[in-house]
């Protein structure tokens, strides 16, 4: 057989693009492993989604330093296609569409949020295309019948009666619950789950009301709260609805035994903002570091991924960060149980994902969540969020808002 002839020129322009030529017996390059992440990286969930950039940073660098990850019996490196939506749920859907169809990415990661991971599993749903959650853990996404569609975030109901467990427990003369949320899908379903699940428990929701998207004054649902007088002042939202809401609850002097805020909390921004007026404000997380985990993974145990962040962001990580990187390390082990970037191979071996990683365990039930986590209850006591729940993290009891 006659070998082909390549000019050098032509051999020299494929060397100095990566490409191999096989027929001169080189060994082939490996392909790069691309995943496409639509990030909010400006506009109203910016600090969310900056939070998922330094988390998927993280575990790239930690991955492609160690060679890449394991596809049968080679290495390969990843590629992160990001892009900024800006916060926009069109804007999002045309992104995954192009990272799809144009980037040719092999596997997705879901923005931040219910809503906008509906809308972006719902293209990857259309061309077969594995995406990954890293923040919506709102039950009516995932019964929808997406095939293609992962969660690492555990169900809303389990961290609500984690909530009402701890009040009940605490301060059982707490009975009388007002309830405001914000009118989108997450935070429009963890204050509808808790009125529901508050009145099985035996309390008395005396009000359930909710605010418009882009609210800039919430004084009129909170004076109405006031006048209410109840026992525990429940509010949904994202960061700067809840400090935007507690401000003006301390403007205009409503209190109560017990006030929880969805999930600002958690998160570093809202105790800085706020100072002292977040003390003894309790919320609910998805992970927190002082549940300590050992698995493999890029990092092999919670502590030694608690330790990276903080030595390079010089502040402790909430539950995005995890997550976000936690979404990343369920796509790791998918391809590497699958020995395979196929779609289909690497969706049916997510089906059945069963491992524990610096996050806690990953084990997806039928409708694409993580079912298997025990969500912990937290209280902002002396400027940090101390843990109250599981008794594995507790560091602490819960104490009276007012």
């Amino acid at each position: 057989m006659k070998t082909p002839v390549i000019s050098r020129g032509v051999a020299a322009t494929a060397l100095a693009l990566g490409l191999t030529l096989s027929f001169f017996g080189a060994p082939a390059v490996a392909q790069t492993i691309k995943i496409g992440a639509p990030l909010a990286l400006t506009g109203g969930l910016a600090d969310e989604g900056k939070k998922q950039a330094i988390a998927y940073d993280m575990w790239l660098k930690r991955v492609n330093d160690a060679g890449g990850i394991t596809v049968g019996a080679t290495k390969r490196k990843v590629e992160l296609v990001k892009y900024d939506y800006q916060t926009n749920e069109q804007r999002a859907q045309q992104l995954a569409e192009k990272l799809i169809v144009e980037d040719k990415v092999d596997l997705m990661l879901a923005p931040f949020g219910s809503g906008h991971t509906k809308v972006v599993a719902g293209v990857a749903e259309r061309y077969g295309v594995p995406v990954m959650a890293t923040s919506a853990s709102s039950e009516s996404i995932f019964n929808q019948g997406y095939k293609n569609l992962f969660g690492v975030l555990a169900p809303n109901t389990g961290g609500i009666n984690a909530l009402l467990t701890t009040v009940s427990k605490s301060m059982p003369a707490v009975k009388r619950v007002a309830i405001l949320g914000r009118e989108d899908v997450f935070p429009k379903s963890m204050a509808t789950t808790m009125s529901e699940l508050a009145v099985k428990a035996g309390y008395q929701v005396v009000s359930s009301e909710f605010y418009s998207v882009g609210t800039l004054d919430l004084s009129t649902p909170i004076s109405k709260i006031k006048s209410l007088k109840p026992d525990w002042i429940y509010i949904t939202g994202y960061s700067k609805d809840l400090i935007l809401a507690r401000k003006q609850m301390a403007d205009l002097g409503v209190t109560a035994p017990v006030v929880t805020m969805i999930t600002g909390p958690v998160y570093k921004e809202f105790i800085d903002a706020l100072g002292p007026q977040a003390e003894n404000v309790t919320s609910m997380t998805w992970w927190h570091h002082s549940a300590q985990f050992k698995g493999n993974d890029p990092w092999g145990s919670t502590k030694a991924f608690y330790d990276q962040f903080v030595a390079q962001e010089k502040s402790d990580p909430d539950y995005v960060h995890a997550a976000s990187a936690a979404a990343l390390v369920a796509l790791q082990k998918g391809i590497e149980k699958a020995k395979s970037t196929d779609k289909n191979a690497v969706r049916e071996a997510l089906a059945s994902l069963d491992i524990v990683s610096f996050y806690g365990q990953i084990k997806f039930t039928a409708n694409g969540m993580n079912g298997s986590k025990e969500l912990p209850i937290i209280q902002v006591q002396n400027g940090v969020p101390v843990p109250l729940y599981p008794d594995s993290v507790k560091k602490g009891n819960l104490r009276p808002f007012n």
